[in-house]
C-alpha cells in the first residue's frame, strides 16, 4: 500500500476492487487507496474528510461505501459519517450518527439499512445503543438498545435476517459472554444462549450450515485458543476444537470450500501463523505462515476466492499486503 496503517477498514466494491480507508499510523489517517486484483497494484483515491480508525465501513446496495464513527486520536470520538463513490473516487460528508462511537460494529440488513451497535463514546463510557442508516433517505434513526453496553464485540447475520451480537467489554471492564439477537422487523433485541467463555476482540464467522463460529479473543486469560459454535435453531452454544495458537485481533475468512481461515493476530507479540477450521470435523489444522507477522490488519475475499491481507501492526505499522 502507499501508506502503512492498522485498525483500518477494507471493503470489496462491485467492480472487484478493494477499498482500504483510514486507520492509524499514528495518529489517525484520512487517506484511502484501491487494490486491483487483476494487476496486483494499489492506487490512491480521494481522502476522507476526517481522519479515523476503529471505524466501520459498509458497502451499500447502490454501490456507495458508508464509513461511520471511529476516533482520530484515541481520545476524541466521532459521530460523523461519509460516503465513498467509486465512480468519482470522492467522499461526501453526510449527516452524522446521533451518538459518537468507536470500537462499534456495523451490519447490513436484508432491507439494505445499516445497523450500528455499541462501541464507546468516550475513553471510559461504553454504549448499548444502536441506530439505523437508511440509504434511501440518507438519514439515521435510533432503534432498540442492546441489554448491555459493549465494545470490541462481534456481530453476525443469521439466515433469517437477525443480527447476533456476541461478547465484548462493558464500562465496568467486565468481559461478557452474553449474546443477543436483533430483530429487524420489530427493532428489538432479545437475549439468547450465553457463550461458554466470555471474550472480546474475537471473530465470528458464518458457516455453510448456518452455524456461527466464534474463535479466539481475550477472556479470563489474556489470549484464547478456544472456539465455539452457535446453533440458531436451538439458541445454544457448544465448544468445538481449539485453535493451535491463542490469538486476538486476528481475522477470519470463510473460504469457498467452506473452511474458515484464521490469520495472524496478537499473542503477546504479532503473529504470522494461520490455520483452517473444518466444520465437518470441528478440527483446526495449521496452514502456511504469512510472510509478515501482523495484528490489527484486515482480510478481504476476492472474486477468485483468494484472501487479501492488508496492513496491520508489528511494532511499526505495515504497508505490506499478501494473498492466501
Amino acid at each position: 500500500m502507499s501508506f502503512a496503517r492498522g485498525y483500518h477498514t477494507s471493503s470489496t466494491l462491485a467492480n472487484g476492487l478493494i477499498l482500504v480507508a483510514g486507520g492509524e499510523n499514528p495518529p489517525g489517517l484520512n487517506s484511502a487507496e484501491l487494490y486491483n486484483p487483476s494487476t496486483g497494484t494499489w492506487t490512491t483515491t480521494g481522502n476522507m474528510s476526517s481522519a479515523r480508525y476503529h471505524h466501520t465501513a459498509s458497502v451499500l446496495a447502490n454501490g456507495l461505501v458508508l464509513v461511520a464513527g471511529g476516533t482520530p486520536d484515541g481520545v476524541s470520538f466521532l459521530n460523523s459519517a461519509e460516503l465513498y463513490n467509486s465512480s468519482t473516487g470522492t467522499w461526501q460528508t453526510i449527516v452524522g450518527m446521533s451518538v459518537a462511537r468507536a470500537y462499534h460494529t456495523a451490519s447490513t440488513l436484508t432491507n439494505g439499512s445499516i445497523l450500528v451497535t455499541g462501541g464507546q463514546d468516550t475513553s471510559t463510557t461504553y454504549l448499548k445503543t444502536a441506530e439505523l442508516y437508511n440509504p434511501s433517505t440518507g438519514t439515521w434513526k435510533t432503534t432498540g438498545s442492546m441489554s448491555i453496553a459493549r465494545a470490541y464485540h462481534a456481530v453476525s447475520t443469521l439466515a433469517d435476517g437477525s443480527i447476533l451480537a456476541t461478547g465484548g467489554q462493558s464500562s465496568s471492564g467486565a468481559l461478557r459472554n452474553i449474546s443477543e439477537l436483533y430483530n429487524p422487523l420489530t427493532g428489538n433485541w432479545t437475549t439468547t444462549g450465553n457463550m461458554n467463555i466470555p471474550r472480546v476482540r474475537h471473530t465470528a464467522s458464518t458457516l455453510a450450515n448456518g452455524f456461527i463460529l466464534v474463535a479466539g479473543g481475550t477472556g479470563s486469560i489474556p489470549y484464547l485458543a478456544s472456539a465455539e459454535l452457535y446453533n440458531p435453531s436451538t439458541g445454544t452454544w457448544t465448544i468445538t476444537g481449539n485453535m493451535s495458537f491463542a490469538r486476538e485481533y486476528h481475522t477470519a475468512s470463510t473460504l469457498a470450500n467452506g473452511l474458515v481461515l484464521v490469520a495472524a493476530g496478537l499473542n503477546g507479540a504479532s503473529m504470522n501463523s494461520a490455520e483452517l477450521y473444518n466444520p465437518s470435523t470441528g478440527i483446526w489444522t495449521t496452514t502456511n505462515n504469512m510472510s509478515f507477522a501482523r495484528t490489527s490488519h484486515t482480510a478481504s475475499t476476492l472474486a477468485n476466492g483468494s484472501v487479501l491481507i492488508t496492513g496491520g501492526v508489528n511494532g511499526p505499522y505495515l504497508n505490506s499486503a499478501e494473498l492466501y
